[in-house]
């Protein structure tokens, strides 16, 4: 009864101070209190909790363009601002980006092909450009490396490679899987930089055996090939960063699933009006057919 009755005296002491800061009364604030919560808040507290799991959902990546889109296709229509106002409330941002570690090496002495593609990052269908690169993944087994192929028209995935070692059997495996699921007819552009990987004999050969018209980026401009290194920065802050990966074949699986499962086919993309890349090949194809 003692220890009941400090913690009210306590908890009324607290009170008054509040109200003293506040320039209120003691009645008033009671009276707020009792008062049923109004329209507003309870709306407010409606979109905080799809705020946070559309945020919670999509591993703290998406910041308020993206959560207000998502809600929007959710048929919640809220201001982008009134997002970002709730978000900062809620304590809620956005993972940032990191930089990282070129491994390009263009210190050869294979043939380079013309800038085909000079940073023109549109295409009008799919397979008529793609872009490539390549990055590193660290696991207490060792290094990772990475070999991806995007759609520039979808920003989708058509190929990727995960191997120990950079070699142009990297590219090469990425590439053998970008044709056999998109079976693209002769003249496609295939961009990337000027990496020993990509100007070896074998990779030349192995374009111009599919008809594909090979483009390089100038030599030290990363800008050239802007939409591959993009996706670089997305998926090192949204998959990587964050997690420690204790062996080669736990980072293979949570790639696997960051690609194919989630950026393919869930991640909003701003570049094509917020859809994800699948929906967007998807929806091509529909007013194509019609």
């Amino acid at each position: 009864m003692k220890y009941q009755f400090i913690d009210t005296h306590r908890s009324l002491f607290a009170v008054e101070k509040m109200c003293h800061a506040l320039s209120v009364t003691k009645s008033g604030y009671y009276a707020w209190r009792s008062r049923p919560q109004g329209s507003r808040a309870a709306e407010n507290q409606l979109l905080d909790t799809h705020i946070q799991t559309v945020f919670t959902k999509n591993k703290g990546t998406y910041g308020s363009p993206r959560i207000s889109h998502a809600l929007r296709q959710q048929h919640l229509c809220c201001s982008e601002n009134r997002v970002a106002r709730r978000m900062r409330l809620l304590g809620l941002r956005a993972k940032t980006k990191r930089r990282f570690k070129v491994t390009t090496n263009s210190q050869h002495a294979e043939p380079r092909a013309a800038n085909v593609l000079r940073q023109h990052f549109t295409a009008q269908r799919p397979n008529q450009v793609w872009v490539s690169d390549i990055t590193y993944i660290w696991t207490r087994e060792g290094w990772l490396y990475l070999a991806v192929i995007l759609d520039l028209f979808s920003r989708r995935i058509v190929g990727w490679a995960l191997q120990r070692h950079l070699g142009s059997a990297l590219v090469l495996s990425a590439l053998k899987q970008a044709l056999w699921q998109r079976r693209p007819s002769s003249g496609l552009i295939f961009h990337s930089d000027q990496g020993i990987q990509y100007a070896c004999a074998a990779f030349r050969s192995a374009l111009a055996a599919q008809g594909i018209i090979q483009s390089m980026s100038g030599k030290g401009n990363c800008y050239d090939n802007a939409v591959a290194e993009s996706f670089f920065h997305s998926l090192k802050t949204e998959a990587v960063y964050s997690e420690t990966f204790t062996t080669r074949e736990q980072a293979q699986q949570s790639l696997f699933e960051y690609m194919e499962l989630y950026y393919n086919r869930q991640r909003l993309h701003s570049t094509l009006n917020y859809c994800c890349p699948v929906q967007f090949e998807q929806r091509w194809l529909s007013a194509a057919a019609a």
